[in-house]
């Protein structure tokens, strides 16, 4: 059976100041993270009445900050992509929040030594390439096909690591994701936040009316006004809904009635789940320096996918875990402790059994296996490219889709999902 999320152990470093549901909602949102929080703040600077409804105890959806040794550590969403056009980056600034900009500089790590020069340089320009020729391909008109078909076939011996980067960051292997859906973020402008991530969107939250521990089971929108029911028995009715819950969650445990039209349920039905998890460490002694620089561990048996070190500066880095780990780990049946002895295992070949003396796992994410996210993003298999675009468009004015799943240009993080969540509400907000 699969294990219990290790995360949602861990309590959330900040807990927003809630206020109470309004008694008539004009509009409904469902779920608190990134695009409910959004969707809300926009209706309310906009002067409608919002009720939001949230699965889980806690705010901020598959973003979570806690404290571990008294530093703040993002256990979900860690970095804030594409800063041009994330609105969370505009917000952020706006508000003087301590953002901090990702360094270009990265480490490698070939066998158990540094890098050389000359290897650091082949890389680099190994994902340039494929970074350009699958850019070439996503652009392309005519019938959809696989991302990993766009691969230039003469990387080298960079080529193995190109894919399986591409792959953890795109949630699963290239072969099972839509080349014409290939995420577009420029990763040269990307930022993290002191204090974390979820913590910021926590901060976000402040003061605005959501009911925790409230899990909605049906929406009901067979009569003028939309009535949606929980598991606690609460009903609510109002005038619209954003729904706002992940994809493999809308799936499978949240029902309408009527059921959706088949074009909007082929939609949702059409999504993978993509995983992509990490393992916190805390490593005095880890060989690298410099805060937050992603390092590339290339050659021996093991293959780690990512490594992002020095968080803040910190003894805390992410080992990051992608579909095929998951699979592995999963398979193993030993839940976190699998997921560590499969760290340790890999940094062991790496920097060899001594160096990894001081070395602590605090707590290992598992987004696959909660609940209220059942994955860490949704992914477009191939075939399937023009679901983001279908989903934004409402259900008969009274049901509105929101979330990072419908975004095409920052699909898989929290900004994307921000800005859906925004767009949503304008929608919702123009119809009343």
């Amino acid at each position: 059976m699969p294990h219990p999320p290790t995360h949602a152990h861990f309590p959330p470093s900040h807990r927003p100041r809630l206020s109470p549901l309004p008694a008539d909602p004009e509009i409904i949102v469902i779920g608190a993270g990134a695009a409910g929080i959004a969707a809300a703040r926009r209706l309310i600077e906009r002067g409608r009445r919002v009720a939001v409804l949230e699965a889980r105890d806690r705010v901020g959806g598959r973003a979570v900050t806690t404290l571990l040794r008294g530093h703040a550590v993002d256990l979900g969403a860690h970095w804030l992509h594409a800063g041009p056009i994330n609105p969370l980056v505009r917000l952020g600034q706006a508000r003087r929040e301590p953002l901090r900009r990702a360094p270009q500089e990265s480490h490698v790590w070939v066998g158990r030594r540094p890098g050389r020069p000359d290897e650091a340089a082949a890389s680099a320009r190994a994902f340039a390439r494929a970074d350009r020729d699958i850019g070439r391909g996503a652009a392309e008109a005519g019938p959809d096909r696989p991302a990993a078909s766009a691969l230039p076939p003469s990387l080298g011996p960079w080529g193995a690591r190109v894919a399986l980067v591409h792959g953890l960051v795109s949630g699963l292997p290239l072969s099972e994701v839509s080349l014409h859906d290939f995420p577009s973020m420029e990763y040269g402008d990307n930022f993290f936040i002191a204090g974390g991530y979820g913590a910021y969107l926590a901060r976000l939250a402040d003061t605005l009316p959501i009911a925790l521990d409230s899990p909605v089971t049906r929406i009901d929108w067979s009569d003028a006004r939309v009535r949606v029911e929980t598991a606690s028995g609460l009903t609510l009715g109002a005038r619209s809904v954003i729904v706002t819950v992940p994809m493999m969650v809308l799936r499978e445990s949240l029902a309408f009635t009527p059921a959706l039209p088949p074009g909007i349920r082929a939609a949702i039905d059409g999504f993978h789940t993509g995983i992509y998890e990490h393992a916190v460490l805390h490593w005095p002694s880890s060989p690298f320096r410099g805060a937050d620089r992603l390092a590339s561990i290339v050659g021996g048996r093991h293959r780690p996918p990512g490594l992002l070190a020095r968080l803040d500066g910190t003894p805390f880095h992410y080992f990051e875990l992608d579909a095929p780990s998951a699979a592995a780990i999963d398979a193993g049946l030993g839940g976190a402790d699998a997921a560590r002895r499969h760290v340790r295992a890999v940094l062991a070949e790496h920097f060899g059994f001594a160096r990894l003396h001081d070395l602590a796992i605090p707590a290992v994410s598992a987004w696959r296996h909660d609940p209220w996210s059942r994955g860490s993003w949704a992914v477009v298999p191939p075939g399937h490219a023009g679901a983001r675009q279908a989903l934004q468009d409402s259900v008969c004015g009274r049901i509105r889709f929101a979330g990072e799943a419908l975004s095409r240009l920052q699909w898989g993080t929290a900004g994307g999902a921000y800005q859906e969540g925004m767009r949503a509400a304008d929608a919702a907000a123009d119809a009343l």
